[in-house]
């Protein structure tokens, strides 16, 4: 319950030495969250998953709706913008199994839709990253290229692993499927380490963005809306698949690790203040549909 605000502080806190670790491991945030993507993948049961049409309305949405919604917002403000686009880019959490189950959703509708999302983004980050954020100033092959070396073994060589390990090192795919908790524990790291960066970064800039920065954190508060919307969507449309809660954490539930790292790499690192944000909303927003739903349990305990 407490991982969450405690990784948050301590990156803020222990920014500094972050900055340090960061520096001597560069690399170190890809592979938190390679691992963090490989322990829930060898969970999946190929013959489980089906793509849907739930799971393509879904994928329209969140590929689609980002990219409407920074077209509108860069009328107004380019470092909001491109921070709402990562805030609704960003593939489904790898956490949002473990929501879903605790709230009766279906966890292969989820599992699947899980997948997807992050494969459908690590082939279209590249064309839309060469086209908004840091790397517009190059030519477009050669920020495509990049952009590809960086995202595409990072979220989908986690899932060719898993399969891998499931045929070639069948004990050590046994005991990773076994341990769904690491994922958390690798999650909370990786937040820190974020977070940390993310303060850093805020903190060097000293007053010369500060107005652009009390922007932001004042349009963060907003965020709510754009996070709320996303699970409403997707209730709304998993609604007429019989999969109301799988389709809102599909829809609504971020992995922000990556949408933070994402922002931090490919767009103003400003607007990584964003994904940050986020990651408070949605958990704000899980916390109050379990206590709904413990409160309904309850209710349906005491009238048996």
């Amino acid at each position: 319950m407490y991982m969450l605000p405690i990784a948050m502080i301590l990156g803020a806190i222990l920014y500094n030495p972050i900055t340090v670790l960061n520096e001597k491991l560069p690399h170190l945030t890809q592979a938190l969250i390679f691992a963090m993507l490989l322990v829930p993948y060898c969970r999946i049961s190929l013959r489980e998953l089906r793509i849907e049409r739930l799971h393509i309305w879904l994928i329209t949405i969140q590929i689609i709706g980002s990219l409407a919604v920074y077209g509108v917002l860069l009328l107004f403000d380019p470092l909001i913008a491109e921070g709402t686009l990562i805030c609704i880019l960003a593939p489904t959490a790898t956490a949002a199994a473990v929501i879903t189950f605790m709230l009766g959703g279906s966890l292969t509708t989820l599992a699947t839709y899980s997948l997807l999302s992050n494969m459908t983004v690590a082939l279209l980050s590249p064309i839309i990253f060469s086209f908004i954020g840091i790397h517009t100033d190059i030519p477009f092959t050669e920020s495509f290229f990049t952009i590809c070396r960086q995202m595409i073994p990072l979220l989908i060589f986690p899932f060719i692993t898993a399969i891998a390990l499931r045929y070639l090192l069948p004990r050590v795919h046994y005991m990773l499927s076994k341990s769904q908790s690491l994922s958390f524990y690798l999650w909370a790291v990786s937040l820190t380490i974020v977070m940390g960066r993310t303060a850093a970064f805020i903190i060097d800039q000293g007053a010369e963005n500060i107005k652009e920065e009390l922007l932001i954190a004042l349009f963060s508060l907003s965020l709510i809306h754009i996070c709320s919307a996303q699970f409403a969507i997707g209730k709304i449309i998993g609604q007429r698949y019989n999969e109301r809660i799988a389709g809102g954490q599909a829809l609504g539930q971020k992995n922000t690790v990556l949408a933070i790292w994402m922002a931090l790499t490919y767009v103003h690192p400003i607007a990584s203040i964003g994904p940050a944000s986020y990651v408070v909303w949605q958990n704000c927003i899980n916390s109050w549909q379990l206590w709904k739903k413990n409160k309904q349990d309850k209710k349906y305990v005491s009238a048996k």
